[in-house]
């Protein structure tokens, strides 16, 4: 690449902490790590918090990278490869000690390692001007703070982002106008036992459509899946609108279309992920649980129900609260027991029969840190909250199911709580985009809040 093209990227370190293999995806350009990033990985390294791990992941990959590399190589850059190696062009890591810069009236004062990596973001881009000097951070107030400081080129970290709106997220449904058969010219019908699939012209569907996205139009009798499709037709599997709005788990009953087509993907046991999306009160939790239920206890399809969420950074380690593992996870997955509480409200005693549920279905709750290097069984397991995960995070769930293992994540892409997520790098949306043409998954946003009226006028009006 002529020298004139050729970029430089400061990383923070903070994305190296989010994918600690960052510095290998920016193709032929070059990637500088400053020293007060090194400095910050090896203090995070010996803490007891997940985090940790990442930091130590990252700093084992940089010393591969520059173990036999002399101190003048590593200062000038040492010739990278990426993943996919299918370029001639190659960029260099690089080593900057940013200790040794002195401090000029146009850089940040102080010691404060976000002021030392941007001071070194200022200098570089002083001396490889007018080439382009990016820092990449996904800290908001460092982006804020460098621009301010006179930064042209301040990104957040985009190689994990799949959509450029949150608005092209797949829902995992889609409407008809009017009357779908009416629109159909012709149609090739087959029956199995009680399921009718149909072969329609690929031509009346939109342009984009996935395994397992569910159909519907604005009547009252179409509702159908996509099993399979290729350039010129569409099979669909007929659902039935009424048929699926009158199915039941645990005693529960959707209330809109939106909680059938969800219900019916819950209770599939040819579909081995579910990802539910959706506001606040819209029923993701309740029919998780209301289906794990119906599938342990009534039909004896699994055998345990593991419930697990990612707990907020102060307690990470959940080290703090009295108790075994799940007397601690408990305060953070109190959605869980109020939709236990409300499927058994009307028991005579409602306490003992949720214990007798809880043993019968042998229901977990465990911690997210610890589920590395598990591998799950004929389980449902059902990971809460998780818009405030990264990609890594919800692999390191997903890649624990064993044989027979049912996963079902809920989340609302509208309260993400970390610092460094938002709803376009968050790992529930890496991994909607991911899994939506996948066989064995099925995504569904449930629009519509059904908690209480004035739930539902908080969501649109606040």
């Amino acid at each position: 690449m002529a020298p004139e093209i050729r970029k430089k990227y400061i990383l923070d370190t903070n994305i190296l902490l989010h994918d600690p293999f960052a510095f290998l995806n920016f193709k032929e350009h070059d990637v500088v790590i400053p020293m007060t990033v090194l400095e910050e990985l090896d203090v995070i390294k010996d803490r007891k918090k997940d985090v940790a791990r990442d930091a130590r992941i990252a700093i084992r990959a940089l010393e591969e990278i520059m173990h036999d590399a002399t101190p003048e190589q590593i200062s000038e850059g040492v010739t990278l490869k990426q993943k996919t190696d299918n370029t001639e062009e190659k960029g260099n890591l690089s080593i900057f000690p940013d200790h040794q810069l002195t401090f000029h009236t146009s850089q940040l004062p102080g010691t404060a390692n976000d002021n030392l990596i941007i001071n070194t973001a200022l200098h570089l881009q002083d001396v490889f001007a007018p080439n382009k000097v990016i820092l990449v951070t996904k800290d908001i107030n460092m982006r804020l703070k460098g621009k301010g400081a006179g930064l042209e080129n301040v990104e957040d970290y985009k190689t994990d982002q799949l959509i450029s709106d949150i608005k092209y997220l797949s829902q995992g449904h889609h409407q008809f106008k009017g009357d779908f058969w009416q629109q159909v010219s012709t149609c090739e019908s087959e029956s199995e036992g009680r399921d009718t699939s149909h072969t329609l012209a690929r031509d009346i569907f939109p342009s984009t459509i996935f395994v397992n996205e569910y159909l519907h139009d604005e009547g009252n009798k179409f509702a159908a899946k996509i099993t399979s499709h290729d350039e010129n037709t569409v099979t669909i599997k007929d659902l039935g609108k009424e048929r699926i709005m009158h199915r039941q788990a645990w005693g529960i009953s959707p209330k809109n279309i939106d909680q059938a087509m969800a219900l019916d993907a819950l209770l599939d046991t040819d579909i081995d992920l579910v990802l539910l999306t959706g506001p606040a009160g819209s029923g993701k939790t309740l029919l998780a649980l209301a289906s794990a239920l119906e599938m342990v206890i009534e039909k004896g399809i699994y055998e345990r129900i593991i419930v697990t969420r990612n707990t907020p950074e102060i307690a990470e380690s959940i080290g703090f609260l009295p108790g075994t593992e799940e007397e601690k996870m408990a305060p953070w997955l109190a959605a869980i027991s109020d939709s236990l509480d409300f499927l058994h409200r009307n028991d005579e005693c409602s306490e003992s029969s949720m214990n007798y549920i809880m043993e019968k279905a042998n229901i977990q709750f465990k911690s997210v840190n610890f589920m590395r290097g598990r591998s799950i069984q004929r389980s449902i397991v059902l990971l809460d909250e998780c818009q405030n995960m990264t990609a890594s995070q919800l692999k390191t769930i997903i890649t624990r199911a064993g044989e027979g293992t049912k996963i079902i994540c809920c989340g609302n892409l509208a309260q993400i709580d970390s610092n460094y997520l938002s709803p376009l790098t968050s790992g529930l949306t890496y991994i909607v985009e991911r899994f939506k043409d996948f066989e064995g998954s099925a995504t569904i946003n449930i629009a519509g809040v059904m908690r209480s009226r004035l739930a539902s006028f908080a969501e649109e009006h606040l």
